[in-house]
């Protein structure tokens, strides 16, 4: 049998991977799964980035990217706890290097593979821009609103995010107007729902969505360098996992994220 492309995200359905894991559980009887669908936990910003290119991956090569999105550090514990993810897409290093350091992450596989920013944003199509810097009075410009952002503490959207708030002085002033979601999709949600006023996202989630506005990119140097780090996971002994993540560093695939705007690292 074969597996249908999927998508979860953990604000919808919580934890995503695990749940994906139990459907595959009771739908696939013994000897049904198939080396060449290969599952891949991806960080939840890539969502419109994979969207075209599992069905591309599967017209070029005739296998399957069965694809779960979730905050990195979710995808993280749950491949800690043992769901069998093929590929992982991490939001940041630190999941990664976590994983590495477990012996879950086979061996000369890793590559840098995209780099982001991340944005201030507001709801709808005509906010004001703002200067990023430590002279914003961005608990003012919340007012009686919330902040969203990711899991401040967890989800590499809501690190960074918090890193460049405390590098600019701004943290302190605005966290207790911080609304955190569980990954950064739902943050991005919240803001063009109107649930908040303002949010911090990648560059890449704002530019998918309609009823948000950028209105301010914080500087380079006021987080860490955001990078999103790919492997082939240790337990996978799918030749179509190396596969597929040779596909992810091709033209095809280099098309599409750069559709999303993001940049794609190495050759």
């Amino acid at each position: 049998m074969t597996f249908a492309f999927r998508h979860t995200v953990t604000s919808l359905v919580r934890p995503a991977a695990l749940l994906l894991v139990a459907t595959l559980s009771l739908t696939a009887g013994p000897g049904a799964a198939r080396a060449d669908d290969v599952l891949v936990f991806a960080a939840a910003s890539l969502k419109n980035a994979m969207d075209e290119i599992a069905p591309a991956f599967e017209a070029a090569t005739g296998d399957k990217l069965v694809v779960s999105l979730a905050g990195s550090s979710a995808l993280a514990r749950q491949i800690q706890a043992g769901a069998p993810a093929d590929l992982f897409i991490s939001a940041n290093q630190n999941w990664m290097d976590t994983l590495e350091a477990d012996g879950l992450v086979q061996s000369g596989t890793r590559v840098d593979l995209l780099a982001n920013s991340i944005v201030l944003i507001a709801h709808g199509k005509d906010s004001s821009p703002v200067e990023i810097s430590p002279a914003l009075d961005l608990g003012a410009l919340v007012g009686e609103g919330r902040l969203a952002m990711a899991l401040v503490d967890a989800v590499p959207a809501g690190v960074y995010g918090k890193a460049a708030l405390e590098s600019l002085g701004l943290w302190e002033s605005v966290s207790p107007k911080v609304a955190q979601a569980d990954n950064v999709r739902a943050a991005l949600a919240l803001v063009a729902a109107g649930e908040a006023p303002y949010g911090i996202v990648y560059a890449t989630d704002a530019a998918a969505e309609d009823d948000v506005t950028v209105v301010g990119t914080f500087p380079a140097d006021s987080h860490p360098p955001i990078v999103y780090p790919a492997a082939v996971m240790a337990q996978s002994g799918k030749p179509a996992a190396a596969a597929a993540l040779a596909y992810l560093r091709g033209p095809d695939a280099r098309a599409a994220f750069e559709k999303q705007g993001f940049v794609v690292l190495g050759e």
